[in-house]
């Protein structure tokens, strides 16, 4: 059993702004799965199917990046998913824009949707796919900058960086996820 979730922020003003990458990727996920997020439950819209014979959700929390643990926990609780079978995919300022790194486990890095998963957790093992956005230039607020959207060029850059993010959840299903994680940060 995976759970695949991408944190973002609900409505149309937050679309395709820079703190939803996570959204974007299980938008890709859903596609390239065959998985529709077509059910309303848990805070939040998710979708359930079989990749492989593997069990595979993925969840979009409709919580706000804050508070996106509110929704994790009790599709975790009713599922009965381990949180080594969680990977949370999200926006990271220390990275390029573009640039994607997995990892295992590790602090939630200043991220308050990584923070809130802890909490609700319990732990922070559990894989992450950290999705780069770089940071604001020029003085501007970090806040400003994180619900800002994409140039089109960095809307190219951030589209393939997506997509790569989307592959590598795929590769997690058929593979250890230490594997896929050595293939990905290569890159």
């Amino acid at each position: 059993m995976k759970l695949f979730v991408g944190l973002g922020n609900p409505g149309k003003e937050y679309e395709k702004t820079r703190h939803n990458i996570g959204f974007d990727v299980i938008d890709r996920l859903s596609g390239k799965l065959n998985i529709p997020l077509d059910q309303a439950k848990f805070k939040g819209v998710f979708g359930m199917g079989r990749v492989d014979g593997e069990k595979v959700f993925l969840l979009k929390p409709l919580t706000y990046m804050n508070l996106s643990g509110e929704s994790i926990r009790p599709l975790m609780d009713y599922y009965d998913i381990d949180t080594e079978d969680l990977a949370v995919i999200y926006d990271d300022l220390d990275l390029p824009p573009g640039k994607i790194r997995l990892r295992q486990k590790g602090s939630a890095g200043g991220h308050n949707g990584i923070k809130s998963t802890i909490a609700h957790t319990g732990t922070q093992e559990f894989s992450r796919i950290r999705v780069g956005i770089g940071r604001p230039e020029g003085g501007m607020k970090v806040t400003d900058y994180v619900l800002g959207r994409f140039t089109a060029e960095e809307q190219k850059v951030m589209d393939e960086a997506a997509d790569r993010s989307a592959d590598a959840c795929i590769d997690w299903i058929r593979k250890p996820f230490l594997e896929v994680m050595n293939q990905y940060n290569q890159s």
